[in-house]
This record gives C-alpha cells, structure tokens and sequence, in this order.
C-alpha cells in the first residue's frame, strides 16, 4: 500500500501516536444530534481508523492532496463515495452535507485560523469540532478577557461555541514532528442562533477594536463611527482585550445606537 509523503507545502505533520487518535475520536460527543462526522486532512488515516471503528459514525474524509486521497482509496475500499479530493476552505459545505455535522482533524497549521472561519461561517450547521492546532492557537481560541491571547478568533468562536482546550500534544507524536507543541481542542456550538444584536456590526466593531488592540475602543472605533460621537460608554475607555463576548454585544447596539 505504500505510504504519503509529508508535504512542507500543505503543511503536514502526520499523528503517529494512536492512542492520542484514540483520545482525540473519543472527544466527539455523539449526543449533541450528529452522526455525520467529516475529517480534514486525514494523511494516512490515523484518526481515520478510530473513527471507522465507531459505526454510530457516517465518516467522510476531504484531503486537498492527491497522493493521500489514492492511498486512502487503498486503505479503505468501501468509503470511496465518502472521500472528497478537494480544498475543505473552498468547499460549499451544503452541497454536500444536510444536517448537523461535526468536524474533526489535525488540521494544517498553515490554515488553521482559516478553517476555524470556515467552521463559523456555517455555525448553524457544524455542530461540534475538534481539532489539532498549534497549541499557541488553541489557546488563543479558548483565551479569556484580559488575557493576552484573548483576540478576534477568541471572540467569535466563543459568542457561537463553548470552547474547551482538551490536552496538549508534544512534538514526537508526529512525522514529521513540528517544531511546536501542538493542542487539541473542541468547539460544542451553543444555543445562540442570532446574537441579540446586528451581527454585521458585531463582528465589525470586534475586528476593528483587536485590529488596533493597544488603543483605547474610543481610538480604534473612530474607523466605524465619528470619535466625537463616542461619548456615553464606559467600555469605550477600555482596550478591546478587556471586552467580553456579552460585553461587545452590548457596545454593538450602542454604536448601532448611535447612528440613528
């Protein structure tokens, strides 16, 4: 059967170490509504495996690779219809899945804040994730206010999901193995379907605030609203990293407010 060569450019590192596939598959929690289970990046099917041996499971694989797709085809016979060729940040996730979905994967650590923005923009359907990161971005997901980690992926993962940081991976797990520590995550949706707010807005007056985190909301809003008319709010003192999810709500609808 052969094997895949680890490509530099996809920014591969594939798991070796099975029992943390098995602690990894074993996070998913089937009793939030899914049974659909979609992996990115499955290489040469480490977790895979664990995977399949759960039939609660319909397992799919997408790997952007050509080389890991043939072996894959290879390894698992009866999956052919369920392996997608094809980029999982290009993918029009409707078109091939209805219902709840879950997500799971060591994922790419070149694009891993980009699938973590693929996975929000279709919140309403990927119901829990967990993932494989770079553990400085696993943290950065399930950072708190004030800490320095705390940014825009922090808060709008945490305004959709209840997000938990699960354990910590070193480096000989892998082949080849990263020359960072590595973090496994999991994103549980919640029961959120629309903040109590214009989410545009929301994630504006969010982006723009981390964008310009040493100023003062005050300062870094002046690009949404007129700073003269930034007056009235206490949070406006405050740099964004203070902000809760709850707390940018709040200010959302007051800068909605403001331009009545």
């Amino acid at each position: 059967m052969g094997s895949v060569r680890a490509k530099k450019h996809l920014g591969q590192h594939f798991l070796t170490d099975k029992n943390i596939a098995t602690k990894i598959v074993g996070a998913l929690q089937p009793d939030k509504g899914f049974n659909r289970v979609l992996e990115v990046g499955p290489g040469m099917g480490v977790l895979s495996d664990i995977l399949l041996e759960n039939n609660i499971y319909d397992t799919w694989l997408i790997d952007i690779d050509g080389e890991s797709i043939e072996y894959l085809k290879d390894r698992y016979p009866s999956l052919q219809d369920h392996l997608i060729h094809g980029d999982f940040l290009t993918l029009n996730i409707n078109d091939w899945f209805k219902g709840p979905l879950a997500i799971i994967g060591n994922f790419p650590y070149n694009i891993s804040s980009q699938i973590l923005f693929k996975v929000l923009e279709h919140r309403n359907q990927v119901v829990e994730v967990v993932g494989m990161f770079q553990k400085e971005v696993a943290e950065r997901c399930t950072a708190s206010p004030g800490n320095k980690d705390y940014g825009i992926l922090s808060v709008f993962l945490q305004a959709y999901y209840d997000v938990r940081y699960l354990f910590t991976v070193k480096a000989g797990a892998f082949n080849p193995p990263p020359k960072v520590l590595s973090g496994v995550i999991r994103l549980e949706r919640n029961n959120i379907l629309h903040l109590a707010c214009n989410e545009l807005l929301f994630w504006k007056v969010v982006k723009a605030g981390f964008n310009q985190r040493r100023k003062t909301l005050r300062n870094a809003l002046s690009v949404i609203v007129d700073k003269n008319r930034l007056n009235g709010n206490a949070m406006l003192d405050l740099r964004a990293e203070r902000l809760s999810v709850e707390n940018f709500v709040e200010l959302t609808n007051f800068i909605e407010g403001l331009a009545k």
